[in-house]
């Protein structure tokens, strides 16, 4: 069966890479836009209503005008933006989320797609929060550090471009009000979201997310093989998630080092924990245009159309 599929908002870095996912495909009829009529809301609402399934990777408000286009009830939309990830009408795309996730995405017309920093921290957080392992009162912080394709087609220009304020990391978001501040609270079912601080560094691609713990700050006097075991025992099975041995940091490291982008060109998260009984580090890694982005978007597709759900990844 072929399905005919939009992308709304084509030429940004998400719907480039997805149409280069897509156009591989031999059960997608991709509609296109004229490049002449791309911000044009007739002709956008008319490839949205024709399509069996249309992505939105736009600007929030952008996403939200999108939507007020829809009248076939049939189109089922995922949308890349942050203006739905905590709305309780959409389903959140991220399948491994918690048991009965893929079954929501499957019967759904609205799937919100994650943020990146989002995925990593989700990842690591909420099966732990399931597991009674942390407290959902528990007060977390994070650091991410990420490729600059991130940033889109503006930061890629200007990293490409060079500069000597690029060479080095760049902290942001320091005023505590990131854009995925509310979905990183909402779906791990924390009382509060993380003080998070995001760095951009001098690479294309490629994200880690660290979390780090004091036994304090976990219930059941879990240890760092507890939450190790937990990770693994909630992604048995996950083919796009792997939860690394604990102690094996001849396997995890290289030279002592974490490679930030081992999971490039992948739709692959790796899961660590790291540290001892005094002090823990959570590490999540994952290509942030791939898992974090456009990657998770067609995973989601998959799971929704029925298809193989790594077909295409």
């Amino acid at each position: 069966m072929t399905h005919k599929i939009y992308v709304d908002g084509q030429e940004g870095t998400t719907g480039l890479r997805l149409l280069d996912y897509l156009s591989k495909r031999d059960d997608i009829e991709l509609l296109r836009i004229d490049e002449a009529k791309r911000k044009d809301p007739v002709e956008r609402g008319r490839l949205l209503n024709a399509a069996d399934l249309a992505f939105l990777c736009l600007p929030d408000a952008a996403s939200r005008e999108a939507v007020t286009l829809l009248e076939n009830p049939d189109t089922c939309v995922i949308d890349a933006s942050t203006a739905f990830r905590i709305d309780p009408a959409w389903v959140y795309g991220l399948p491994e989320l918690a048991p009965g996730q893929r079954e929501k995405l499957r019967a759904t017309k609205r799937i919100a797609n994650p943020g990146c920093h989002a995925t990593a921290f989700i990842l690591l957080v909420r099966p732990l929060v399931d597991a009674g392992l942390l407290p959902a009162s528990a007060l977390l912080s994070a650091t991410s550090i990420t490729g600059y394709s991130g940033g889109g087609k503006q930061m890629i220009a200007d990293y490409q471009a060079g500069g000597p304020a690029l060479h080095s990391p760049r902290p942001y978001g320091l005023n505590q009000q990131h854009k995925h501040l509310p979905e990183m609270r909402v779906q791990t079912g924390l009382g509060q979201a993380p003080v998070f601080n995001p760095i951009v560094g001098n690479f294309l691609k490629g994200l880690a997310v660290t979390i780090p713990l004091h036994p304090s700050q976990l219930a059941n006097g879990a240890t760092p093989q507890a939450l190790q075991a937990a990770l693994a025992k909630h992604y048995h099975g996950e083919q796009f998630i792997r939860v690394l041995p604990f102690g094996d940091d001849a396997g995890n490291l290289s030279g002592g080092f974490f490679d930030v982008q081992g999971c490039n060109d992948t739709n692959r998260a790796d899961l660590f924990v790291f540290g001892n009984d005094e002090r823990i580090n959570l590490i999540c890694r994952l290509d942030n245009l791939g898992k974090g982005a456009a990657g998770a978007a067609v995973q989601c597709m998959n799971v929704h159309l029925g298809a193989d759900e790594a077909k295409g990844l």
